[in-house]
């Protein structure tokens, strides 16, 4: 039995980020829904992620304050403008991705998103985040399930096909008076924060490496970015009853969305971007999305189509291909800290049987020589 729990034990230590990170999307697959159901009763995208940031920000500094007092480096004014420059691009993501929602629809907004893994890929290659070594299997590997991802995520985006029968009416309705005013709007709006986002994951890794404390830097991110885009939706939105949250879908969605997603679930994203690297992080966003296209299926009662079917299948086999070809990098990695450690180990003793009685002897007879 105990070799058993050990075993077990050992497994969950090797893949703790996968199985972090698979909560992680079943959380975000969540959150679409009841973002877009409260998005269907009036709440402003804008409005939305302020208090999101700020929901968020009240939550997790009493943690970082008393966690990280020891670990959290000296801020100074170079840092504190390069944590402004990582909270904008959160900010400008968030705005732009949650107002895309409003114009298209869960399915379709999680579907680009699967492009952010090759983007953030193609970038940590060019910065050395990622190591691409083309001539082992595992380096093809990577390089070819990014691209069978990316080939994935455009059929789940470009394709239909025909629709799947709904042998049964929606178990729970949350649409309301859903109408997406500008597709061609909600797709530009959705590449862009591609983009952004991309670049997000990518300045995060930068960061982590000045700024090694998760927790506060979660609470940095989440403090100015509610300052963020505070200042901006005061510029776009003039109507002050939009700021008005009821006892309703509103103030959970908030709430949901500022502890479980903006708190805790970009903590463990930092935790992971920091254990595996950016393009890790990125290559379980594909799971997101055929969460959302099964539960949108047989929850919601939305229309399954054939495309979205075959591209998730697909999505599946490049994600499951990086994952095996970057199981090859943390090995390097721990093989070089061990050879790191045992180098070290072995400095350490060099020195200490150079302070032997005869080295000193040796040096005793060579300060003689040089005072004669």
């Amino acid at each position: 039995m105990a070799p058993s729990m050990t075993h077990i034990r050992g497994t969950c230590r090797t893949f703790k980020a996968h199985i972090l990170m698979t909560i992680v999307q079943l959380g975000y697959t969540i959150l679409y829904f009841i973002t877009e159901a409260s998005f269907n009763r009036g709440l402003n995208p804008h409005v939305y992620t302020t208090y999101r940031h700020l929901v968020s920000a009240l939550v997790m500094w009493p943690f970082a304050y008393f966690l990280e007092r020891k670990l959290r480096p000296k801020l100074i004014l170079t840092l504190f403008l390069e944590l402004c420059v990582l909270s904008l691009l959160g900010s400008l993501t968030l705005n732009m991705y949650f107002a895309s929602l409003k114009y298209t629809s869960p399915t379709f907004v999680t579907s680009m998103v699967n492009t952010i893994a090759a983007m953030t890929f193609i970038v940590a290659i060019l910065l050395r985040f990622e190591h691409l070594d083309i001539k082992s299997p595992r380096g093809v590997a990577k390089a070819v399930g990014t691209l069978v991802s990316l080939v994935g995520a455009t059929i789940m985006t470009l394709y239909k096909g025909p629709a799947m029968r709904n042998f049964w009416e929606a178990l729970i309705h949350i649409h309301g008076n859903a109408i997406h005013e500008s597709w061609l709007k909600g797709s530009i709006l959705t590449v862009a924060s591609c983009i952004t986002w991309s670049m997000w994951y990518i300045m995060q890794a930068v960061t982590l490496k000045r700024y090694p404390a998760q927790l506060s830097l979660t609470a940095w991110m989440s403090l100015i970015g509610a300052t963020q885009s505070a200042s901006f939706t005061a510029l776009v939105q003039h109507q002050p009853a939009a700021w008005k949250i009821g006892f309703n879908i509103k103030l959970w969605c908030i709430l949901y969305s500022g502890v479980v997603c903006s708190g805790l679930f970009v903590y463990i994203q930092l935790w992971c971007t920091e254990q595996k690297g950016p393009v890790f992080v990125t290559m379980f966003n594909p799971i997101s999305t055929i969460m959302v296209a099964l539960l949108a299926y047989f929850v919601f009662g939305e229309r399954l189509f054939l495309g979205s079917i075959i591209g998730g299948i697909i999505v599946i086999v490049g994600l499951y291909l990086v994952l095996w070809g970057k199981d090859t990098d943390q090995e390097k990695e721990m093989r070089a800290e061990a050879s790191f450690e045992a180098n070290g180990r072995g400095k350490e003793q060099s020195n200490n049987s150079s302070d032997s009685p005869a080295t000193d002897g040796k040096r005793d007879n060579v300060k003689r020589y040089e005072e004669v």
